[in-house]
C-alpha cells in the first residue's frame, strides 16, 4: 500500500473534517445571533425611552385639559405646550428604535447560508 489509504483513514478523516465544520458553523451562527441580539437590544432601549417619554406627554397632555377645564387661566397654555413638545420628542424616539429594529434580522442568515452550501458541497463530492 505505498501511499493508498485505506476506507477506515479516508472515512476517519471525512468524518473529522465534517465534525471541524460543523463545529465551525456552530460559532458563526452564535456570533450572528449574538450581532443581532445587540442590534435588537439598541432598537428595545430607543423605543422603551420613547414610550417611557410618551406615557409622560400624555399625563401633561391630561393636566394641562384638567388646568385648561378648572382654572381657564394661562398656566394651561404652559402645560399644554409642554406635553406637546415631550410628544414630538416620544415621536422621535420611537421612530429612531422602530427604524434601528427594521435592519435586525432574526435568524442567522450568513450560517443557514454557509450550511446549504456545505451540505451541496458534500452532495457533490460523495458522487
Amino acid at each position: 500500500m505505498n501511499g493508498d489509504r485505506g476506507f477506515s483513514d479516508v472515512l476517519q478523516d471525512l468524518l473529522g473534517n465534517l465534525q471541524k465544520l460543523v463545529r465551525s458553523e456552530v460559532r458563526l451562527a452564535k456570533a450572528e445571533m449574538r450581532e443581532e441580539a445587540t442590534l435588537a437590544l439598541s432598537a428595545g432601549v430607543w423605543m422603551g425611552l420613547g414610550v417611557v417619554i410618551g406615557l409622560g406627554a400624555g399625563m401633561l397632555l391630561l393636566w394641562s385639559i384638567v388646568f385648561a377645564v378648572a382654572l381657564v387661566v394661562p398656566m394651561w397654555a404652559a402645560a399644554l405646550l409642554t406635553g406637546a413638545v415631550t410628544a414630538a420628542i416620544a415621536g422621535a424616539l420611537i421612530l429612531t428604535g422602530r427604524q434601528r429594529l427594521a435592519h435586525v434580522r432574526l435568524g442567522p442568515d450568513r450560517a443557514i447560508d454557509s450550511i446549504k452550501e456545505d451540505v451541496e458541497w458534500l452532495r457533490q463530492s460523495t458522487r
